[in-house]
């Protein structure tokens, strides 16, 4: 195939090569995706014997762990997609993905099996992790290694839809099940549906990716015996290679991963777990606003073949530093108003020690919040209760002051018996002076899909759907982006570990990461200034030092490939 004509039409090849390795990866997505959409159920389930004040964290790092490990994965199966192939890399990555997402939904909980249901838990998410960082790259390089030159930013950006197509289709068959079983069948054995069915799902993806040829461009360069003998080294071992994923990682990747999460996964999270929306309305709301935001990946993806991948991830990161404190607080105000009101007619307080109160946060997992002012905080923090801190003497059990009342908290270590009561007192005297109870009238629901006509539900998506306009600019271009900074010898390799730090750390830990945060600061919306300081500072770095790369030729400097050249298709079998 030539790869110097943009203005040809896609010839059959390419969009085989396109949708394959698309709905491969949509399938890998739903996978991942499914733990995301389901944290609040799987935090009870696996758990259980962690404080209730706790749970939702310990959901939240488990659901990062997989993302931890990503990195890693990007190491281990870019190495091989560099050395042996894409074909097989992308065989292997789906089968460890679907196999370890199956095991979930038959998983005993942890009260059946006790503390062997969360170790086990965390260990599948770490083979998801890492069969996921080995899945980005290859899809990547696969399609952009197809693309004609002037085309890689409109035919890579399929890819980029298939991760906000796999939690479209996590969240339909969460809908779908929810409402055939009921929320109590549901919440006690129905969750496991969506990951069963995941096997049905692996044996097509399996299916799909036998049809696929390897690249030509990876057999020309394998037969020539011209590729990488040692891809990690020459990637990583060369300053000439290793800063550009130094570059691409501070400049372009860690910015994006932001934007993306806090727009897809965090909104979510923001609307069922702090705004009390119920879990069928906010799956609801968000998958509105994937079906119409959706198309953006597409759009902005042709758009940079046109005006640059620069300007448009950078300008999405500025928009979203610049407009995230609006639009969440409009969710907010939108969502539950009720809430909205007490936040600002009520004064509530903190009074503690400050050597009694933890952030809480904790990466490893270990750590249980028992301190008098990590349970006050706790018990706000579940309300979505926004709060200030007042300090105490030294050696002070904690106590929580609203209105006129002060409630005494409790030390965990030494009184885990009275932590009902006080749970129970805190709860009674927020609804007394004006937080909403759970049956609160003003919270948004949803019976059915067709009640986004009504006017609560439509500002909601249409709200939800400028955060996933924000997602398709800065995730639109970036696989184009990332292809064009390295040479083809290594592209797997390189592209996929910045890739993959930035949105397996900076993206991955954003969630547990924005809940400590408001949860230390006793507000609902301090947690955003995670992703606005690294979206900001994305922008900054990469206007100075990140280059444009529209117009690169990406076989430039591979001895094995010359611009235009008609690359065939060889017989892996042949290859040596």
């Amino acid at each position: 195939m030539s790869h110097g004509d943009a203005n040809r039409a896609m010839t059959a090849d390419e969009k085989k090569v396109i949708l394959a390795s698309s709905l491969g990866t949509v399938f890998e997505w739903y996978d991942f995706y499914l733990y995301g959409a389901l944290a609040g159920i799987i935090g009870a389930k696996f758990f259980s014997q962690f404080p209730e004040s706790t749970r939702d964290i310990f959901a939240l790092l488990a659901f990062a762990a997989g993302f931890l490990v990503r990195p890693f994965g990007a190491l281990v199966f870019g190495r091989l997609g560099d050395l042996v192939g894409r074909k097989y890399t992308f065989l292997v990555t789906i089968l460890i993905m679907g196999s370890s997402t199956f095991i979930v939904g038959i998983l005993p909980t942890s009260d059946q099996i006790g503390v062997t249901a969360p170790i086990v838990l965390i260990a599948l998410r770490l083979l998801q992790g890492l069969a996921l960082g080995g899945e980005y790259g290859g899809a990547a390089t696969y399609v952009a290694e197809h693309a004609p030159r002037g085309r890689r930013g409109f035919y890579t950006s399929w890819i980029q839809t298939t991760a906000t197509m796999g939690l479209f289709m996590s969240l339909l068959v969460i809908l779908f099940t929810r409402s055939s079983l009921g929320e109590k069948e549901f919440a006690e054995w129905g969750w496991r549906v969506p990951f069963i069915v995941s096997i049905a799902l692996l044996a097509v993806s399996v299916w799909i990716r036998m049809q696929l040829a390897e690249s030509p461009a990876f057999l020309k360069m394998k037969a020539e015996g011209t590729h990488s003998k040692a891809p990690l080294t020459e990637a990583f071992g060369q300053w000439k290679n290793a800063k550009w994923a130094v570059i691409a990682l501070l400049g372009m990747v860690a910015g994006q991963a932001v934007v993306w999460y806090s727009g897809q996964f965090y909104a979510l999270f923001f609307l069922t777990s702090v705004l009390k929306v119920d879990g069928y309305t906010g799956n609801l709301l968000v998958a509105w606003a994937l079906a119409i935001g959706t198309g953006g990946f597409v759009l902005f993806g042709w758009l940079s073949d046109k005006i640059g991948r620069k300007p448009i991830i950078l300008g999405g990161c500025l928009i979203a530093a610049v407009t995230y404190f609006p639009v969440f607080g409009w969710i907010a105000q939108t969502a539950n108003p009720a809430l909205t009101k007490a936040h600002d007619s009520v004064k509530v307080a903190v009074i503690a020690d400050p050597a009694d109160c933890s952030f809480q946060f904790n990466p490893v997992g270990n750590a249980k919040f028992t301190n008098s002012c990590d349970v006050a905080k706790g018990a706000l923090a579940r309300a979505s209760v926004t709060y200030s801190q007042e300090n105490a003497p030294a050696g002070t059990v904690a106590s929580v002051k609203i209105g006129d009342k002060v409630i005494p908290a409790v030390d965990l270590s030494k009184n885990a018996a009275g932590l009902a009561g006080f749970n129970k007192a805190v709860a009674d005297t927020l609804t007394a002076v004006g937080y909403p109870a759970a049956s609160n009238p003003s919270v948004v629901k949803m019976a059915n899909p067709v009640d986004i006509f009504r006017a609560q539900p439509f500002v909601l998506v249409l709200l939800l759907a400028f955060l996933m306009v924000l997602v398709t600019m800065v995730y639109g271009p970036v696989a184009a982006a990332l292809v064009e900074l390295f040479p083809t010898r290594i592209r797997y390799t390189s592209m996929s570990l910045p890739y993959h730090i930035g949105n397996g750390w900076f993206g991955g830990l954003l969630p547990a990461t924005m809940f400590a945060m408001n949860a230390q600061n006793g507000s609902i919306f301090y947690g955003l200034w995670y992703p606005i300081v690294i979206a900001g500072a994305t922008f900054v770095i990469g206007l100075l030092f990140l280059p444009e790369t529209k117009d690169r030729d990406i076989y430039e400097g591979d001895s094995s490939i010359h611009p235009g050249d008609k690359i065939v298709t060889i017989d892996p079998m042949a290859v040596d």
